[in-house]
């Protein structure tokens, strides 16, 4: 990202993608661990989100 890839923003996009599916999945389990760890991938995915703009 810092030396200006040309790839930077379609791997923010995938990066986005990969944890929302992992929220996805994780969210479907009412262990605290697992909303917990999809709470987490909530937050990457809106930060890989912005910075895939």
């Amino acid at each position: 990202m810092s030396l200006g890839s040309a790839y930077a923003k379609d791997f923010s996009a995938l990066c986005a993608r990969v944890c929302e599916a992992c929220a996805t999945e994780c969210g479907k389990h009412q262990m605290l661990h697992c909303q917990q760890c999809a709470a987490a991938c909530h937050k990457c995915a809106e930060a890989c989100w912005e910075m895939a703009r």
